[in-house]
């Protein structure tokens, strides 16, 4: 009966509320599911039992119906002889033998009724079954999703990202200052040689490409 008391509390249980209260749903729901998976196979194999002792109380059924039908042989035996004490002594043992058959078909009908529960039981398991298999592919999923966002927003908004800007703001003050300096040297200066205005390009390209990988590198982590 404990297992099917067992069976009975997984159908009573509210999979939502433990769900709710869980601090890890998915390994609670997994921890269900176990729990239902091994009580299918313990009803299961209740229920195999159940029916081997039935097919056992069957066969002693029929060896009681052929010992009683040899007694009432030999009770006709012992009257035809004249021997009442031995017939009756005969049908004595047959009615034993009958009621014996009568109490094994009663332990019958009893297991018949609990078959039929453990089928009902068995039926139901397999629905609450696949119901929280359902649900853990839907709370996997959802977990995953949530633990993305929640990545992306560490991502957006966490230190990583500020320093990220902060170099960027660095370089840009860079760029101004080698530019203001460019302009500060062309004040009252005399004009400059070929190679110093090469020069001047090449630094100032080198500056933007710096930039330009920044902004790409920053650009990539955003995406």
């Amino acid at each position: 009966m404990g297992i099917f008391n067992r069976a009975k509390d997984i159908f009573a249980a509210n999979v939502s509320d433990m769900l709710d209260r869980a601090e890890d749903p998915a390994k609670m729901i997994r921890m269900i599911i176990m729990e239902m998976e091994e009580t299918l196979i313990e009803v299961r194999a209740s229920a195999a039992r159940t029916i081997a002792d039935q097919k056992e109380m069957r066969r002693h059924i029929a060896k009681l119906e052929t010992l009683g039908q040899g007694w009432t042989e030999k009770a006709e035996l012992a009257l035809s002889k004249g021997r009442e004490d031995l017939a009756k002594a005969a049908l004595v043992e047959k009615r034993k033998s009958a009621d014996m058959a009568v109490q094994l078909r009663e332990e019958i009908t009893t297991l018949d009724d609990a078959l039929s529960a453990s089928e009902d039981d068995i039926g139901k398991l397999q629905g609450k079954l696949r119901e929280a298999r359902a649900r853990q592919n839907s709370i996997v999923a959802r977990l995953e999703s949530a633990q993305n966002r929640t990545r992306m927003r560490e991502m957006t908004n966490g230190p990583r990202i500020d320093d990220a800007f902060a170099r960027f703001e660095t370089m840009e003050r860079r760029v101004d200052f080698a530019e203001g300096r460019a302009e500060a040297a062309g004040m009252g200066a005399a004009p400059r040689s070929l190679e110093e205005e090469f020069a001047d390009l090449r630094a100032s390209d080198a500056v933007e490409d710096e930039l330009a990988a920044m902004k790409a590198k920053l650009a990539n982590r955003e995406g």
